[in-house]
């Protein structure tokens, strides 16, 4: 379901209430329109602290890179905010070419994890990974059946 807010004031308090009970955590602004989001169900998140710590353990505590449970990757600097997505889990090894600026990370990360929820936007995110040059991206859709691979 889209919906469109045209009134600043209540379009500004919605987000500030969203921010205030972290109810925004898995919000996105794509090309300036904010994306809101629900939080995941349980399964999707049982899969994002698996991968997670599975991940953690073989980079984090190899000292390789830094494994991150989601995390604001954008395309710029100056006004990230208007153009960030949030990948489930993002790894960037020691080597990046990626560049972390704190409160987001500007380039793709080495590897995005991203867990797809029904009726969810995920696969339109391909575009802007590619865009930020993800190295690796692994799309994972729990519809049964639904088993695919592409380049």
């Amino acid at each position: 379901m889209a919906a469109m807010i045209q009134d600043k004031g209540l379009r500004d308090r919605l987000q500030a209430e969203r921010a205030a009970t972290g109810a925004d955590r898995h919000d996105e602004f794509w090309d300036g329109a904010y994306m809101m989001a629900p939080m995941p169900n349980t399964e999707h998140q049982l899969l994002v602290t698996g991968f997670t710590r599975v991940l953690a353990d073989v980079i984090t505590d190899a000292n390789l890179g830094i494994v991150l449970p989601g995390f604001n990757i954008s395309d710029q600097v100056d006004d990230w905010q208007s153009n960030f997505r949030v990948p489930d889990v993002a790894v960037f090894l020691n080597a990046t070419t990626a560049q972390d600026h704190g409160a987001f990370w500007l380039g793709g990360p080495d590897l995005a994890i991203e867990i797809i929820s029904p009726g969810d936007h995920t696969r339109q995110k391909l575009d802007f990974y590619a865009k930020v040059r993800t190295r690796e991206l692994l799309v994972v859709d729990r519809s049964p059946g639904k088993w695919s691979s592409s380049d």
